[in-house]
C-alpha cells in the first residue's frame, strides 16, 4: 500500500534523528524538567518508548484480527510513563530504539489488506491501520522538540508540517476565529470558513502555534486543544 510505504519511511527518517539526539542527552539532561509542565526528559523518553509499543498492539491488531487496545486505560498509561522516567539514560535511551525497531519490523510486515483494517485510537475513534503511521511520525516529530535537546520547530521536516497542518487544521472549522490558514513557505492554505481574519505565517511556526510549542508571540490567539479526531474521509485515502 503506497501510502503506508511513503510515511513508514518518514516514521523511520525521524526516529533515527530523534536516536541522535540520544547521545548528547546525559544524565543530568535526562532528570532535568521538560517544556511539559510535571515531566522531566526522562518521562518524554519513556513516553516515547511506550507510545511505540501502544502503536505496535494497533497494528498487531491489523496483522491479527484479535482486538490489542493502545492502552488499557488512561491511568495505566500514565502510570507506565511515571514508573519508568527515573531509569538510568542509557537504559531509557536503548528503549527508545528498541520500541522503535519493534514497530517498524511490524509494520514492514504487514500485508495491504492489514493495512486498511479499522483500530482505534484510545479516546475510541476508529481509523485505518495505516493512519497509525502517521499517528507515530506525530509523536516523534513533536516529542522530539519536547526534550529541549537542540531539536525545534524550525528543524520539522516540510513534509510533516504539510501533513499536520492539512490534518489537524480542518477539524477546527468553527472552533477558530480565521477564515483561513496559509503556510506561506509551503504553498498550502486550509480554508476554515467564517468571517475572521486570514492567518499567514511560516508552516513550522504555525505548527508550534497549533501544538502548543511555542511562545504564541506570533500569533496572539491562544492554541486550540490539540490533536482531536481526524475529519477525513478514508475511503477516498490511498
Amino acid at each position: 500500500m503506497q501510502i503506508a510505504k511513503r510515511v513508514l519511511a518518514e516514521v523511520v527518517a525521524s526516529q533515527e534523528r530523534l536516536e541522535r539526539t540520544l547521545e548528547a542527552i546525559d544524565e543530568s539532561a535526562a532528570r532535568g524538567p521538560s517544556p511539559l509542565e510535571g515531566w522531566t526528559r526522562g518521562h518524554v523518553l519513556q513516553h516515547i518508548a511506550r507510545n511505540a509499543d501502544s502503536y505496535w498492539r494497533l497494528l498487531e491488531w491489523a496483522r491479527t484480527g484479535v482486538e490489542h487496545p493502545q492502552y488499557p486505560s488512561v491511568e495505566a498509561r500514565e502510570a507506565e510513563i511515571e514508573a519508568g522516567a527515573d531509569r538510568p539514560v542509557a537504559e531509557l535511551a536503548a528503549d527508545v530504539r528498541e520500541s522503535n525497531a519493534r514497530f517498524v519490523a511490524l509494520a514492514e510486515s504487514l500485508t495491504d489488506e492489514a493495512w486498511k483494517a479499522t483500530v482505534r485510537a484510545m479516546p475510541g475513534w476508529p481509523h485505518p491501520a495505516w493512519y497509525t503511521l502517521h499517528r507515530r511520525w506525530r509523536e516523534v516529530e513533536v516529542h522530539h522538540v519536547d526534550l529541549d535537546a537542540g531539536y525545534a520547530p524550525a528543524d520539522w521536516p516540510r513534509s510533516y508540517v504539510r501533513w499536520e497542518l492539512d490534518d489537524s487544521l480542518p477539524p477546527l472549522r468553527g472552533g477558530l476565529p480565521f477564515s483561513r490558514v496559509t503556510a506561506t513557505d509551503l504553498d498550502l492554505t486550509v480554508e476554515l470558513g467564517g468571517d475572521g481574519p486570514a492567518l499567514e505565517d511560516e508552516g513550522h511556526h504555525l505548527l508550534a502555534w497549533l501544538t502548543g510549542r511555542a511562545a504564541a508571540s506570533r500569533i496572539a490567539v491562544p492554541a486550540p486543544a490539540w490533536p482531536s479526531a481526524p475529519a477525513v474521509d478514508w475511503s477516498q485515502v490511498s
